[in-house]
């Protein structure tokens, strides 16, 4: 069984994080186009009077609850808003965006980190499109910046050092998937249950932890007279911060058990052997293909903390026993031993 110990602090963002992200196109700041950065901050949203719970289509309690701002500061934080959708969305070309409108502002008060999700609605044909507005963390920019380069995956964010601009990532919460569609007749196990072995290679390799079934969400996709899967992270605060092995792998949290003992059921030793190899040889040509970045972001990240040094040392310990490789007990931050986890790839 996998299970968090405590509450993860945040990290700040370093000169060097900051530095690679402004390199590649993540980083806001006055070179960038926006005086003092992000046309909004994460504490201009905190600025709120009231708050009004949201329902989901059942009627069930989604425990995010929507914000009402003064009358005084709701004109300018909607114009920000669809500003930073702009930012995110077209690169601030804000003379497409004329008719778009902050159609609402939801803030998660049972999370950590309490993020904000904003909804942008497009008046011309009431399409949406959702973003969220965080903290920025260095743990959670790194997960997100290796789950573009390494995942199946692209992920969009911006960074001003403070203020965390994130995609929505769209799809089937893990937990209503396994809830409201996993005793559907039509599922097909093996692929569902071969998806969920590649997603804990992906996991594991890159010591992504927390993957239960509220962090990840599920993608049908229709293929020919088929159906594919694709289980995607969405939270990535757990980057390479515990120091337990276990907390890496999906398979060990008991919330995934309905996907695990499906997969037991229909696959072999010798299926999960095979696809583990498949996602192992995926995750090289990816890291291959994305060489230099992922060799920067390597570098900044051996020199970051992120994590206690107690678990560092742990976390080392077990990965050289797993791995039976005694190159992680020499490793002394978090970012050494993601570049040791995979180093095994041998995409150098």
């Amino acid at each position: 069984m996998a299970m968090i110990s405590r509450k993860k602090r945040s990290f700040r963002v370093s000169e060097g994080l900051f530095s690679y992200l402004r390199r590649h196109g993540r980083a806001v700041d006055v070179a960038g186009g926006w005086a003092g950065g992000l046309p909004v901050s994460y504490a201009d949203l905190t600025r709120y009077d009231d708050t009004t719970p949201v329902y989901d289509k059942r009627g069930r309690d989604t425990l995010w609850r929507s914000v009402l701002y003064p009358s005084s500061l709701r004109k300018e934080i909607d114009r920000d808003l669809v500003r930073t959708y702009a930012s995110l969305r077209v690169m601030g070309n804000t003379s497409l965006m004329k008719h778009l409108v902050t159609d609402r502002v939801d803030v998660c008060t049972y999370g950590n980190t309490q993020p904000f999700r904003v909804r942008i609605l497009n008046t011309l044909n009431e399409n949406f499109d959702y973003f969220y507005v965080k903290q920025a963390d260095a743990s959670r920019i790194y997960g997100l910046e290796l789950e573009d380069l390494l995942s199946p995956n692209r992920v969009d964010f911006l960074c001003d050092g403070n203020t965390l601009i994130e995609e929505h990532i769209s799809g089937i919460p893990g937990d209503q998937f396994i809830r409201d569609h996993l005793k559907d007749t039509r599922i097909d196990e093996v692929r569902l249950g071969k998806e969920f072995v590649k997603f804990n290679e992906r996991c594991f390799l890159r010591l992504l932890g927390d993957m239960h079934s509220s962090n990840f969400v599920v993608h049908v996709i229709p293929d020919f007279d088929e159906t594919m899967y694709r289980i995607r992270a969405i939270d990535f605060d757990q980057q390479s911060h515990e120091g337990r092995c276990n907390v890496y792998m999906p398979k060990y949290y008991p919330q995934n058990n309905a996907i695990i003992f499906l997969a037991i059921r229909c696959m072999t030793p010798e299926s999960v052997r095979q696809y583990q190899e498949e996602e192992h040889t995926l995750l090289r040509h990816r890291a291959r293909a994305e060489h230099e970045a992922l060799g920067e972001l390597l570098a900044v990240m051996a020199d970051d903390e992120l994590a206690p040094p107690e678990n560092v040392r742990r976390l080392g310990q077990e990965l050289a026993h797993h791995h039976r490789d005694a190159r992680f007990r020499g490793c002394e931050t978090m970012g050494q031993l993601v570049a040791a986890s995979l180093s095994l790839l041998e995409w150098e």
